[in-house]
């Protein structure tokens, strides 16, 4: 399939976020009196789906949208600091020149990705950054970027590293690649049936064809 629009994920896709997040996470839920995680348990916990997760360490539905944007306002003090997925400072360029447009489409904030990518350099590859402030919330968006790039749902490629980024592509009936090197494990992110499942970032350069080649 030629893509015309590469859209990624960025926590765990793009940044390597994981740890960052962990100690961020657990300073806010030492305030608010939830369960925090050690370094040890994340093996464990790459399994779970967003739900399962959630339940595991006793989060409401409800606390999740302030304990995001907390979460993304405290993190912005080190995301220019913080590194990119290795191997994928040398893909992006050339992944960049097969395709008409490349995004971002997280549940991070706008300008924590901004200072990231300005941070390492890469800005200028990218079209766009959208945000969303809901965990589940990426389909809508989706099929909003197919709308304004006007580009058939078969035509637009999204990466992620999540069960819940699958889960979305398939809801928005777009080509999903999921990559097993950030949160959840490779099993897991199988068993949700992506249209690509990559676990080195080179592989992207098979699968995309160059342009006109």
């Amino acid at each position: 399939m030629a893509y015309r629009t590469i859209i990624f994920d960025f926590d765990g896709t793009l940044a390597d976020t994981l740890e960052e997040t962990r100690k961020v996470y657990n300073g806010m839920a030492e305030e608010y009196g939830l369960r925090q995680v050690s370094a040890e348990e994340l093996p464990g916990l790459r399994h779970f789906s967003l739900k399962d997760l959630l339940d595991h360490l006793g989060i409401p539905s409800r606390r999740v949208p302030v304990l995001l944007a907390k979460g993304t306002s405290r993190i912005r003090g080190n995301i220019a600091r913080l590194p990119l997925i290795p191997g994928m400072d040398d893909l992006l360029p050339l992944l960049r020149q097969r395709v008409e447009s490349f995004g971002v489409l997280t549940s991070n904030a706008a300008d924590n990705v901004d200072l990231f990518l300005r941070a390492h350099g890469i800005r200028g590859l990218f079209d766009f950054i959208s945000s969303t402030s809901k965990l589940t919330g990426k389909s809508r968006h989706l099929r909003a970027i197919r709308r304004t790039f006007s580009v058939k749902a078969d035509e637009m490629l999204y990466v992620g590293d999540e069960i819940r980024d699958v889960k979305s592509s398939h809801k928005a009936a777009c080509p999903v690649a999921a990559v097993t090197w950030g949160f959840n494990s490779r099993e897991s992110l199988a068993a949700e049936n992506p249209t690509y499942l990559l676990d080195r970032p080179e592989e992207f350069l098979d699968l995309i064809p160059v342009r006109g080649g």
